[in-house]
């Protein structure tokens, strides 16, 4: 049996989207007959042991602090996870190295890779130098901007199979110089063993929160800026001139909460707004079962052009209705009209009027989910996808030791 260990930023019990496709990823392979372990570098920052079992899978956790200056810390932080690594592979022996983004996981993996003879494969999600910049903690063309994409660039370079999961970002390192012949898209997926019939709306939830009638459009995640929360917000006044029992719910929390709290409380729409906080990933069901359309009004920035996000695909397997703004990662997972509603980004009186429009038109709303329900099954859902991950694994363990895959820019 082929055993496949991934090298992660962080993983379960922390909740986001990084864990999640984790998960969905290892829980995959395991059903397809691989024996896959994980191990964290410094940055999961969850208590408990060295080693640990979670939904039955087998994470490992590097011990210890990277302590310095800017740069310096970086390299301790991956010389720490190298040897954590190198120690696994000595116990553990496995076939294949799978680092995940960001680069510091590469950078270790392919010391190790390199050391053992191990073929490694790299896998990028988003590129965490424009993920720094969306989240408010880097700027564009810095000198830690410019440095985490040289060292991505060097990964890249080294592995001997490169895996990104949306067409953006594989054209973003076609245009570095990298052969996109070598490198394989793993889309964003959706694990459909977890979805069964959804909930049915609790009314007691929906009058504590204020709903009254509806409709309720519905977000669900982290409060960053480049989600464009502030402009569904601002929407707000000109959906309820259409539709003047609609209802704003926000699920979740993150460094925007405050100013977002903050123009609501300004807002004429105040009334119609509501918002949870964060809640137990248990219990997030039970809010998508009020939502009547999921909205994700995403900012038109670097990342978000490039990169897909999970969540509309998680709405869709629920049959729910999605309305999102047209930048790149949601052109690549919503086709217009046929699986959701795409409007203008950073504009709210396209937002509004697409919700408005949406949200009006309920004959429309069966064939919409369907089509969701569909799309995800026949192109996101990993009991699928993980063949992707088999013919690379095979390719490398074939090749033996990494091929030139190119050079960057």
């Amino acid at each position: 049996m082929t055993r496949v260990l991934h090298i992660l930023d962080h993983s379960l019990p922390l909740q986001s989207g990084y864990t999640f496709r984790t998960r969905a990823i290892l829980k995959a392979q395991q059903r397809a007959g691989l024996e896959v372990r994980a191990i964290t570098g410094l940055r999961h920052q969850a208590q408990g042991p060295a080693h640990e079992a979670i939904d039955g899978l087998t994470f490992h956790r590097t011990v210890g602090a990277a302590a310095g200056l800017p740069v310096l810390r970086e390299w301790r932080e991956i010389a720490r996870l190298a040897a954590a690594i190198d120690l696994l592979c000595a116990e553990w022996q496995p076939d294949v190295l799978h680092a995940h983004s960001p680069a510091l996981c590469g950078m270790a993996a392919l010391r190790i890779a390199r050391r053992r003879s191990l073929p490694l494969v790299y896998e990028i999600r988003a590129f965490w130098e424009d993920a720094a910049v969306g989240n408010g903690t880097g700027e564009e063309g810095s000198l830690k901007y410019r440095l985490t994409r040289s060292l991505e660039n060097h990964v890249v370079a080294g592995a001997d199979a490169v895996v990104t999961i949306c067409a953006g970002l594989k054209g973003d390192l076609a245009a570095r110089g990298f052969d996109p012949g070598h490198i394989t898209l793993s889309p964003n997926g959706v694990d459909l063993a977890l979805f069964g019939d959804p909930p049915a709306p609790e009314p007691a939830l929906a009058a504590q929160l204020g709903l009254g009638e509806g409709p309720v459009i519905g977000f669900i995640g982290s409060f960053y800026d480049y989600e464009g929360l502030d402009v569904l917000i601002a929407a707000m006044p000109q959906v309820l001139e259409r539709l003047p029992g609609a209802r704003l719910l926000l699920v979740g929390g993150g460094p925007c909460d405050a100013a977002l709290r903050a123009q609501v409380a300004a807002s004429p729409a105040a009334a119609a707004i509501h918002f949870t906080g964060r809640v137990p990933h248990g219990e997030v069901a039970r809010y998508y079962a009020l939502m009547d359309v999921m909205a994700y009004a995403r900012k038109a920035r670097r990342l978000t052009e490039l990169v897909t996000p999970l969540k509309p695909l998680e709405a869709m397997a629920q049959g729910k209705l999605v309305a999102a703004s047209a930048v790149g990662g949601h052109r690549e997972l919503i086709t217009d009209g046929i699986t959701g509603t795409l409007f203008a980004p950073d504009d709210p009186s396209a937002c509004a009027q697409a919700l408005g429009d949406l949200l009006l038109a309920p004959e429309r709303w069966d064939t919409l989910r369907a089509h969701g329900r569909d799309h995800v099954r026949t192109h996101h859902d990993w009991a699928l996808n993980v063949s992707r991950y088999l013919a690379v694994y095979q390719a490398v363990l074939a090749n033996g030791l990494a091929p030139e895959i190119g050079a960057a820019a």
